[in-house]
């Protein structure tokens, strides 16, 4: 009885004007709750992965994790990402069920009664926003395909720098001038990530006709392994420097192309290194160089000169060699 009096009485008061606003103030609190619980969830989450990996790796600071195994690198750098699209996402689902819910407490009837109004204007807005549902589907496969994360180096078309923040609609890319980029998810056709895997420094160097092209090259090779071997520098590379050898020539010069594998983090840091030594070895051997730069290969030649990738693995085949050079005897009646 005491429970029928009870609930007579919240039904009367929910239906007076204060008890309305009380009704939906208490849907803003739990929406508030719910989405502060998730986020500590999210948040814990992801910082429990981080510093996992930095455990795992002996490092206080994931910038130097750029010195551990690539995969560890990766493991942080999508965590970060995947932590943030879940960020963006709880904020948004929490958001419209809200609405919803504060739209029947304030007319239960409206949702019924525009059910026809809805549904046309639905489909002129599914039209017209057919962009937004592209940016926010091909932001999800981005970041569940590892195609970039928070801290990437990308190249996106519209723009190349590091990725600051990944939402559901827009990637945020900051150049090197220090311009924040607005990127639309559904507009990335493609993306070149700069931070997964390894990069290839290359350098070509011309030098005087009249110069002794082997001893020269024998001494910057030397000078390249050496910087390879110091401990400071040994993390930064991922194999020994080689020399790819004479380039081009011209009625001035010898090109000779100087190469190495370096992490993705550390290209730009090893080839000014590398230049600062290869100009001491110059100076020793009374050498005045006419050009030392960096080199970008692209299109076919970029493509054929990709060593040290993930090739297609395949299944050896056993040859007999006692059976090599032997013709197969075809009948007479089947040739």
């Amino acid at each position: 009885m005491i429970t029928t009096d009870f609930t007579s009485s919240l039904d009367d008061f929910l239906n007076t004007p204060l008890g309305t606003l009380t009704h939906v103030v208490v849907i803003i609190g739990v929406a508030i709750g719910v989405a502060w619980l998730l986020h500590i969830v999210i948040r814990r989450s992801v910082v429990s992965i981080v510093s996992g990996v930095k455990r795992g790796r002996g490092v206080d600071d994931t910038q130097a994790l750029a010195v551990s195994p690539l995969a560890a690198v990766r493991v942080v750098q999508r965590t970060r990402t995947l932590g943030t699209v879940l960020s963006n996402i709880v904020n948004v689902v929490i958001v419209v069920i809200a609405v919803l819910l504060i739209v029947h407490v304030v007319s239960p009837g409206i949702l019924s009664s525009f059910a026809l109004l809805s549904a046309a204007v639905g489909a002129g807005l599914g039209f017209g926003a057919q962009n937004i549902v592209k940016d926010v589907l091909n932001g999800i496969f981005m970041v569940i395909e590892d195609q970039l994360g928070v801290g990437d180096v990308v190249d996106v078309g519209f723009a190349t720098g590091v990725v600051e923040k990944v939402g559901i609609r827009v990637t945020q890319v900051r150049d090197v001038n220090g311009v924040l980029w607005f990127v639309r998810n559904g507009e990335v056709l493609r993306v070149g990530n700069m931070s997964q895997g390894w990069s290839r420094l290359i350098i070509d160097l011309a030098i005087p006709l009249d110069a002794d092209f082997d001893a020269v090259k024998q001494q910057l090779l030397d000078a390249a392994r050496a910087l390879a071997d110091e401990p400071k520098w040994r993390p930064h590379f991922l194999d020994a420097p080689e020399v790819w050898g004479m380039e081009s020539v011209s009625d001035e010069a010898i090109v000779l192309r100087l190469v190495s594998k370096t992490r993705t983090s550390s290209k730009d840091d090893v080839g000014r290194e590398l230049r600062s030594r290869f100009k001491v070895v110059l100076d020793g051997l009374g050498i005045v160089p006419l050009s030392l730069e960096t080199v970008i290969l692209a299109g076919w030649e970029g493509a054929g000169s990709v060593g040290g990738a993930r090739p297609p693995r395949t299944k050896p085949v056993i040859v007999d060699p006692s059976k090599l050079g032997k013709k197969k005897r075809v009948p007479k009646g089947e040739r």
